[in-house]
């Protein structure tokens, strides 16, 4: 009873949260779901302060970088970059096509895939028409920025909400971390671009006229915020590679950081900034709590055990299979039931299996892996792919499910499996 309770309200919850009938906020979702969890006593008291525990820094953390993206985005900052792209690509088509997909990972590395995808793909989609592109070529480029986004959010701790989890959850450090993954991520970015270049080989435009858009400083609105941003943002760096050496939590840098963007905005007449402070993502706070604790639920039931059980039976066998089996069992998970829950459920699998620390360490990677790459399965993989649809239709830009996900299948496959294979190569020379 108390299993198939536990299950039930589990999905339940992550329905609601997908399909959000009339507007559903995701965080009155999660909150209902986890109060009925402790009313059922499906978790206990205790299981929400740990749940509190592992996402708190998680969660500011992204608020705090989605706030600054936004305040750079309402500056010019993400429009000026784009045009310096495009410009740089010297009207060749497939060069535009690169340069645009280098974007998308460098903005995904800084600024979190959710940046990357709602922030850059109104200002791509501009750009694309600008240059009067056909309906194909578009639909090539907006796939790639979207594809881009998630499949490099991979070499920091705030390049993906799944990363900051993980990192927390197993006390891997911002150094550690990049150290880890930046070379995860480039081999990623390779082979996006490679299965992006191949499936839309015929689409992409041969030239484009880059004269047709207005040149970079022009896009910058505030050229006060602006440079004092460059600033500002070298200094969070250098607080991201503190937070290992001096044991504090990430998102004292980040809000940091937030808050003293916000103090040389407010007098800005180009940046509204009660507004933004108002369309940050707080929603995401109440959702990773109310989440995680339906997810305890299923723990508490035992069915993360199951996990651990396959899991440990894959590292058995060596490293290798522990490795691409950690990780297209986490990617399938999170195309099926989103990946924000589905990176809790396998870090408290990894966290209960029976293998070597070091394994261990390995594993909650690849499990990190086939969270941020899993999404692009299917559009209900991840919220930023449900939200970035959306931006695409408010656009006149429809994208059926039905080819989102033939696309998905046949280009996330291949790059999923070279990351992976690229995180096991990694991780041997690094041992050594």
């Amino acid at each position: 009873m108390h299993t198939a309770l536990a299950i039930g309200l589990f999905v339940v919850v992550l329905a609601l949260v997908i399909i959000q009938p009339r507007g559903l906020s995701i965080g009155w979702t999660a909150a209902v779901g986890g109060t009925l969890a402790l009313v059922l006593h499906i978790v206990s008291w205790a299981n929400v302060g740990e749940v509190i525990g592992i996402v708190w820094d998680a969660t500011l953390t992204f608020v705090a970088v989605i706030l600054i993206s936004l305040i750079l985005d309402a500056a010019g900052f993400f429009e000026w970059a784009a045009l310096w792209m495009a410009r740089a690509s010297r009207g060749r088509g497939i060069r535009l096509f690169l340069l645009l997909g280098i974007l998308g990972a460098m903005v995904a590395m800084f600024f979190a895939n959710d940046g990357a995808a709602l922030i850059l793909t109104p200002i791509m989609i501009a750009e694309i028409r600008a240059l009067g592109f056909g309906s194909r070529a578009t639909i090539a480029l907006v796939m790639t920025s979207g594809f881009i986004a998630d499949t490099t959010s991979l070499p920091l701790v705030v390049s993906n909400l799944v990363n900051i989890v993980s990192a927390d959850f197993f006390h891997l450090g911002f150094i550690h971390f990049m150290v880890r993954m930046l070379p995860v991520d480039i081999v990623a970015l390779g082979a996006s671009l490679t299965v992006l270049y191949w499936f839309y080989r015929r689409d992409l435009p041969r030239t484009a006229e880059v004269n047709a858009l207005k040149a970079p400083e022009e896009a910058i609105r505030d050229p006060k915020v602006f440079r004092v941003s460059w600033i500002i943002l070298a200094l969070l760096l250098g607080g991201y590679f503190l937070s290992q050496i001096l044991h504090w939590p990430v998102s004292l840098f980040a809000g940091s950081a937030a808050l003293v963007f916000l103090a040389v905005s407010y007098r800005s007449p180009n940046i509204p900034v009660k507004r933004l402070v108002l369309e940050a993502p707080w929603k995401v706070v109440v959702f990773s709590i109310g989440m995680y604790v339906v997810v305890f639920g299923l723990r508490n039931a035992g069915l993360t055990h199951l996990l651990s059980e396959v899991l440990s039976a894959l590292a058995s066998h060596n490293t290798f299979w522990a490795t691409i089996g950690t990780g297209f069992i986490a990617a399938i998970l999170s195309s099926v039931m989103n990946n924000m829950p589905t990176v809790m459920i396998g870090a408290l699998a990894i966290h209960q299996a029976v293998v070597h620390a070091n394994v261990r360490h390995l594993m909650a990677y690849a499990n990190v892996i086939g969270c941020d790459l899993g999404p692009k399965f299917t559009p209900i993989g991840s919220l930023a792919t449900l939200l970035w649809l959306n931006v695409l239709e408010r656009r006149d830009i429809r994208i059926s499910w039905g080819y989102y996900m033939r696309v998905g299948l046949t280009l996330t496959v291949p790059v999923l499996l070279v990351t992976l294979v690229a995180l096991w190569g990694w991780s041997w020379v690094m041992l050594r």
